[in-house]
């Protein structure tokens, strides 16, 4: 009891600071161009759609392989699993930035870049951009765990039984990987399609889009929905095409890029003002995953900076550890992944987590790197 007693002194206590505070301190420190829009992102797009094309048209054969051989085919699904998690990483850059300045280009390679992930672009600026960024890990953020107080509905049951944490079953932790994504996404989708009116009680946070913004959503849904189904055509409805073609890649792609989720907010404390160093955590992994997934391990970092080219967040997180270094939440992401299956998922105050029952009560960890 004494122990939750002196993490809620310990926030009480805290000085906020807000982006803004952080961007006066840090962006002098940092070259012109690392504020220069990089265009590879738009080809690392490219490069994995067509990626994604190839192991379709190999795909599309399977039938013709000897039952025996199938295996043969799983380092493509592994690949092209690959390819959707920087398929949404490299789009998260484009549309954070000015790296194409031609609105329907825009449009059309966002589109394309989160059609695997069933994420129409005009939500994602709406639910990512706008809400989340400006709102980050406070009462109004879509992307925040629930709180403990909130209805115990389909939507909050879903994902206390789906994301790790201390009473989370393996089974359906491991079946959340590959589904948690769509999960999130069709919370999302519903609330501002069939109610759009903040009264939504599944959604983490019901939030509204303009009429217009609307319109586009339910457009670009149904052009996803298209490609889709001529993806699942061109593989003949085929089951073992199918499963290994486009349900594996796409089971693959959402794991790999939930895990990264999870470890973005999930831990922190939530916060009355947007405190990016607080609210927000950094993790390291192995640099080859910083080299394909476009440096999205450098959370923190992006949020002080979301339009900035994610080439140089290494030299941010430095300067980071220099000005702010028992501020900075930054771990190992094995420690991180540990934390999660350690700690319970619901808000029973703004640093304090419970369980479903609402039995525990476990203060936010500290989240600085150990030396």
């Amino acid at each position: 009891m004494q122990k939750t007693l002196n993490a809620i002194d310990q926030i009480n206590q805290k000085v906020w600071l807000t982006q803004s505070d952080y961007v006066k301190k840090i962006r002098p420190l940092l070259p012109p161009e690392a504020f220069v829009a990089n265009q590879d992102r738009v080809w690392i797009l490219v490069i994995n759609l067509a990626i994604l094309i190839a192991g379709w048209s190999i795909a599309s054969h399977l039938d013709q392989w000897r039952w025996y051989w199938l295996w043969l085919y799983l380092p493509f699904s592994l690949i092209m699993g690959n390819s959707v998690i920087i398929l949404l990483f490299s789009t998260h850059e484009l549309l954070h930035s000015k790296v194409v300045k031609n609105l329907r280009l825009r449009q059309m390679l966002s589109l394309l870049g989160l059609t695997m992930l069933w994420m129409p672009p005009t939500l994602w600026k709406a639910v990512h951009n706008r809400e989340h960024h400006n709102k980050t890990n406070s009462l109004q953020d879509p992307d925040r765990n629930y709180l403990d107080s909130q209805p115990q509905n389909w939507g909050k049951w879903i994902q206390n039984a789906f994301v790790p944490s201390s009473e989370v079953n393996p089974i359906l932790l491991t079946i959340g990987m590959a589904h948690a994504w769509g999960v999130h996404t069709f919370r999302n989708l519903t609330s501002v399609l069939l109610f759009n009116h903040q009264q939504a009680q599944y959604p983490v946070v019901a939030f509204t889009v303009s009429e217009k913004e609307r319109r586009a959503i339910a457009i670009e849904l149904l052009i996803m929905m298209g490609l889709h189904l001529s993806i699942l055509a061109s593989l003949g409805f085929h089951p073992v095409k199918l499963l290994l073609g486009y349900f594996l890649p796409l089971w693959i792609g959402y794991s790999g890029l939930i895990f990264y989720i999870y470890t973005n907010h999930l831990l922190c404390q939530m916060t009355p003002e947007n405190d990016v160093l607080i609210n927000s955590l950094s993790i390291r992994v192995p640099k080859i995953f910083d080299r394909l997934h476009c440096n999205f391990s450098y959370h923190t970092e992006h949020h002080i900076f979301p339009g900035m080219n994610s080439d140089y967040y290494p030299l941010v997180q430095e300067l980071l550890q220099t000005h702010y270094p028992d501020r900075f939440n930054l771990l190992n992401a094995g420690e991180a992944w540990q934390l999660l299956l350690k700690t319970p998922r619901h808000y029973q105050a703004e640093n304090i987590f419970t369980d479903w029952s609402s039995s525990k009560s476990v203060p936010c960890p500290n989240l600085c790197l150990k030396q």
